[in-house]
This record gives structure tokens, C-alpha cells and sequence, in this order.
């Protein structure tokens, strides 16, 4: 176990976040956007993440198991688009369908603001708490010099 564990688990969730904030960015600046390079509306992001432990679990039936494989934070398994598809009716568009229907952005404002807002309530804490943890490691640094 490295004497900086703990700063390298809020690095991981420093970085977690901003990528979270810059996904609903993107989802924000596209919740208009209907004719995207790849054909259709944009498609809300969403990213996807999990612990990232040192060694794996040896029994995945049994969430005891992995207490005895250290958390090293958390690592982004991946950016999902979500698939459902929104419509709206405007015959006069020129995008619409046979039956004049129009495929719109799926982004939801306020869904995207509150995760946007969770992000960054959950980035301040990762800060603080590498303020504690390097507050930490300078009182040990010191307890070690003086003693």
C-alpha cells in the first residue's frame, strides 16, 4: 500500500467528475441538435463507471469477498448513448417522417442540470478531501522530522 493511496483514490474521482460535467456539457449544448454527421438526433450521453479494485473478487455471489481487495477510487467503464427516440409531430418540416413525425433530441434540460449540479457538489468534496488527506500526510511528514 503507497503512503499516497488516498490522494491518487481523489484524483480518480477529480477526473470522474470533470468528465461527468464535460458529458453534460455536450448533452446542454445539443439538446436542440436533430440532424447529427451520423444521421438522426443527438443522443443523450450518459457516463458509466465502477470501483476500481486492485485484484478482482474471487466470489462474485458473495459482496464479502471484496473487502479483502483494496479500492484504488473508481474508473469510467464507459460514455452509453441513450437509444430512445423522441418524437415530435411537424409534418412541415422537412425532416419528418411518411406520417409526420420528427426524431428530436432525447437530452432532458433538467435531468442534464441536476446531474451537472451533482458532479460539481461531488468534485468540491473530492476537493476538500485531498485537502484533508495532504493536511495529513504533511502532519506525518512533520511528526517524522521533529520526532
Amino acid at each position: 500500500m503507497s503512503f499516497f493511496n488516498g490522494l491518487n483514490i481523489n484524483a480518480s474521482g477529480l477526473a470522474l467528475n470533470r468528465l461527468q460535467m464535460d458529458v453534460s456539457s455536450t448533452n446542454i449544448a445539443n439538446v436542440n441538435t436533430n440532424t447529427t454527421p451520423e444521421g438522426g438526433p443527438y443522443k443523450a450521453k450518459t457516463v458509466q463507471f465502477s470501483e476500481n479494485l486492485m485484484a478482482q473478487q474471487a466470489d462474485l455471489n458473495d459482496p464479502s469477498s471484496s473487502l479483502n481487495s483494496p479500492s484504488y477510487g473508481v474508473k469510467v467503464t464507459g460514455i452509453t448513448a441513450n437509444q430512445n427516440i423522441k418524437r415530435t409531430y411537424d409534418p412541415t418540416n422537412p425532416n419528418a417522417d411518411a406520417n409526420g413525425y420528427v426524431a428530436q433530441s432525447n437530452v432532458n434540460l433538467a435531468d442534464e442540470m441536476v446531474k451537472m449540479i451533482q458532479a460539481q457538489r461531488s468534485y468540491e468534496a473530492n476537493v476538500s478531501a485531498t485537502e484533508m488527506n495532504k493536511s495529513i500526510l504533511q502532519k506525518a511528514l512533520q511528526i517524522s522530522l521533529n520526532g
